[in-house]
């Protein structure tokens, strides 16, 4: 891999992607119908709030844009909407959340936020008129919060997995994200990465980032040979994570 390195050395560190975050660009199978559906049933549910969860790169966020987009299309008058990282939201920012904004994300969900800003969050939203929509990698019952009064808050709301990809869900996306970074891929190749890789959102992320670099070093399009090396450096990056723009 000496070659390939020296000349992943050569290359930018950032590359430009086509990232759609629209209806239409959400790809939808078993693994995640119903969590587009509830989105699509906004403002038809029963309560004022939805959990959705699953893995990392599953499309949480893309649901949550979906959600936003829903809310300020079907009001009456213009609202604030707003999508914010749980991580973000402490005591002193809860009060202008629930005053600017009729709904709210909040998006990656976990036991080290702060407890006590997300419970008065949460009270805040659980009122008629306002909506909020949660995500997490994990189910509510799944993390243990210090805070267990914000655990039985987050346990009253509908709950929705989003599962890792089926056969269906894998094909689509591998596509997607060939698109997405230019890349053409054939259907031998399509066929040889469904066959050969985890049934993982995030594993065939990472693994189309490292076919692009390796058939940019190579300046050469995708074939067998820089899959396979792409596969061998993922494999050896789950044991050990060195940094392929590291001095040798």
């Amino acid at each position: 891999m000496t070659d390939l390195n020296e000349n992943l050395k050569q290359l930018p560190l950032q590359f430009a992607t086509h990232n759609c975050m629209g209806r239409e660009d959400f790809m939808v199978s078993d693994c995640n119908r119903e969590a587009y559906q509830m989105i699509e049933a906004w403002p038809n549910w029963l309560g004022s709030g939805l959990f959705i969860y699953g893995p990392k790169g599953c499309g949480k966020s893309h649901l949550a844009h979906l959600f936003v987009d829903r809310v300020r299309s079907l009001s009456a008058k213009p609202i604030k909407t707003e999508i914010i990282a749980a991580s973000s939201v402490h005591m002193r920012s809860v009060k202008r959340l629930a005053e600017e904004n009729t709904a709210v994300v909040i998006e990656n969900v976990a036991p080290k936020n702060h407890n006590e800003a997300l419970f008065h969050l949460f009270n805040l939203f659980n009122t008629e008129g306002k909506y909020m929509l949660w995500t997490a990698e994990n189910a509510p019952n799944q993390m243990n919060f210090p805070l267990k009064d914000l655990a039985t808050r987050l346990k009253m709301l509908p709950c929705v997995k989003i599962a890792e990809p089926d056969d269906v869900m894998l094909q689509m996306l591998i596509v997607k994200l060939f698109d997405d970074r230019q890349l053409k891929i054939s259907p031998e190749i399509l066929n040889y990465i469904i066959n050969n890789a985890p049934r993982s959102f995030a594993y065939i992320e990472s693994l189309v980032a490292e076919i692009d670099k390796i058939s940019l070093a190579y300046q050469a399009s995708v074939n067998y040979t820089i899959i396979k090396q792409a596969m061998d450096w993922l494999a050896l990056r789950d044991n050990r994570e060195p940094d392929l723009f590291e001095d040798c």
